[in-house]
């Protein structure tokens, strides 16, 4: 790869990929791939809030397209209602023992009020 685009990953960055993926050997490509496409999503937003910047939108704006395009995940407490309602919404006895690890993590991480 002689051609060095703006969005291509340097190939130390690429290398530390591999390196990564190798640790999980039976997901090794689906790990790649994942950290791969995240690297370009993240540098495509990158490019998109610096233009946004340059051409004076508000910072209001830019901070909303970059929490739209990166939301932070669910707590644990959000994941555990979720699989909570879910679990009860189809009563049904497997998808609530499949939802208890997340409902036992969020309970145990609460702290003891004695």
């Amino acid at each position: 790869m002689t051609e060095q685009h703006s969005i291509n990953p340097p190939p130390e960055l690429v290398q530390q990929w591999v390196d990564e993926a190798n640790e999980y050997i039976e997901q090794e490509e689906y790990a790649f791939a994942n950290r791969a496409a995240q690297w370009g999503a993240d540098k495509e937003l990158e490019a998109c809030c610096e233009w946004m910047d340059r051409n004076d939108w508000s910072r209001d704006d830019i901070d909303e397209l970059h929490s739209a395009r990166r939301p932070k995940p669910p707590s644990l407490k959000q994941q555990a209602i979720a699989e909570l309602d879910d679990a009860v919404m189809r009563g049904d006895c497997i998808t609530v023992s499949d939802a208890l690890p997340t409902i036992r993590r969020a309970l145990e991480a609460l702290p003891d009020n004695e």
